[in-house]
Formats: structure tokens, C-alpha cells, sequence
């Protein structure tokens, strides 16, 4: 019994002893870890190294918080200009034009590539052609030349325009009271064919050959005919047809 009494009274020494031990250092290692706390951060206040380190990340978050909002703002005008409808699609007149343009390079004309394109009432093509020579007439065989001393070896006395062309493609009953778009403004032969096919209004794009006896034919007589004949004005001096944009998810390739 004495035994146990004295272990016991030991283990009261003990725990008095560190009592009294951490209760005296406790306060001491306290402030030596604040004092060199704060050491530290004067070190850091004072280092000039330190103060650019600062400096140099501050500038770095900074321009970082600019381009990520900058690329956000992208984000969000890409996104709400494809949930809107565009607006740099062709007009009615452009695209026929165009049309009329995109036939003529089919023509193998080495000097003059003319398309022509016929729209109804309803905006509907309902006619296209290009300059070119008659159906069963080989090109290789028929001369392309524009002067040669027998006119028989030139092309004019073969080679069928493009109003002709796309009068006789039309694929409905008659073209009556519809608009041609041509390239270049009639000559006094398909003058006389638009008139007679009831075509009301003429859309051309060039008219540089003014001044020739031919077109001056042609004029007199669209005007008899009350035909309507206007110069083609264009938004754009080029529009391009790019293949690949199909491939792609943005939208199609603006007219220039």
C-alpha cells in the first residue's frame, strides 16, 4: 500500500514539474516565434527584390484578369452574333447578278465571258445562260477570233449570246413580264429577242460598247418597246465563293 502511495505522489511531482516548465516557456518561445514573424515580414517590407517579386506578380495577375475579360467579351459577341440573323447577305439583285456572273464562266470565249439570268415576278430564276457556240457546233472546230481578214473565220457569225442562251433555257412556259440581269448591255440581235420573249426590264452591268451602232439599235428599240434598261450598281466590288466555308463552323465569307 505504501508502494502504490509513493508511485502516486511521483506522478503528481511529474505532472507539477511540467506545469511549471511550460507555464514558464510557454510565453518566452511565444514571442520568439512572433519576433521572427515579424522579422520576416520586414525583411519583406525592406527587401527591394521581394518588393519587385510583389510588384512584377501584381502586374502579371493584372494583365492576366484584362485578357481573360478581353476573351470573355470575344466569347460572348461570337456567341450573340450567331443567335441573331445576319446582315451582310446578299440582296435579290446582287445574287442574280452574281448568278449571271458565275454562268459566264462556263463561256470558253477566250476574249468575252457574258452570263445572263432571267427571275420572274416571285424572285425565282427561271432562265440562265452564257455566250457560247450552238448545240451540236464543236467549239474546237468554230473559230473564237474577234478580226480576220474573212469574217467567216471570226466567231460572230456563229457564236449565240448569252440572252439568246438563257431565253432558250428558260423551264417555264414563257418569260413573259420577267427581269434579265446581263453582264453587258444587249446588242440590237437579242435586243430584238428580249422583246419578243415579253421580257419588261433589262439589269446590266456594263454598257461599254455605248456608243456602237448596235447599241444604239438596241436602245431605240427597247425604248419604242417601253423595255425597261438599268445600270447595275454594286454594294461589293468582289464576292468570293470559298468551298471550305462549308467545313467550317463561323460564318460564310463576307462580300468585299
Amino acid at each position: 500500500m505504501a508502494v502504490a502511495w509513493l508511485y502516486l505522489l511521483r506522478a503528481i511531482t511529474y505532472h507539477l514539474y511540467a506545469l511549471l516548465f511550460f507555464g514558464y516557456w510557454a510565453p518566452i518561445w511565444r514571442k520568439v516565434i512572433i519576433t521572427r514573424t515579424n522579422s520576416v515580414l520586414a525583411a519583406s517590407v525592406f527587401d527591394p527584390n521581394l518588393k519587385a517579386e510583389k510588384r512584377h506578380k501584381r502586374q502579371a495577375d493584372k494583365a492576366n484578369y484584362k485578357r481573360n475579360k478581353t476573351n470573355l467579351n470575344c466569347l460572348r459577341m461570337a456567341a450573340n452574333s450567331l443567335s441573331k440573323k445576319r446582315e451582310d447577305y446578299l440582296e435579290w439583285c446582287e445574287y442574280f447578278m452574281a448568278v449571271a456572273f458565275l454562268a459566264a464562266q462556263r463561256s470558253k470565249d477566250p476574249n468575252s465571258q457574258v452570263g445572263a439570268c432571267i427571275v420572274n415576278s416571285e424572285n425565282k430564276i427561271v432562265g440562265i445562260g452564257y455566250n457560247g457556240m450552238p448545240n451540236g457546233c464543236h467549239d474546237d472546230v468554230l473559230p473564237w477570233a474577234r478580226t480576220a481578214e474573212d469574217r467567216l473565220d471570226t466567231k460572230y457569225p456563229y457564236v449565240c449570246h448569252a440572252e439568246l442562251n438563257a431565253i432558250m433555257n428558260k423551264n417555264t412556259a414563257d418569260v413573259k413580264g420577267c427581269t434579265m440581269y446581263v453582264a453587258l448591255f444587249p446588242c440590237n440581235e437579242c435586243a430584238k429577242l428580249v422583246i419578243q420573249a415579253g421580257i419588261k426590264e433589262v439589269i446590266f452591268m456594263s454598257d461599254k460598247y455605248h456608243d456602237s451602232p448596235d447599241m444604239k439599235a438596241a436602245r431605240h428599240m427597247f425604248d419604242l418597246a417601253g423595255i425597261k434598261y438599268t445600270k447595275f450598281i454594286p454594294k461589293h466590288r468582289k464576292i468570293v465563293i470559298d468551298f471550305d466555308s462549308i467545313n467550317s463552323s463561323g460564318p460564310s465569307p463576307k462580300p468585299l
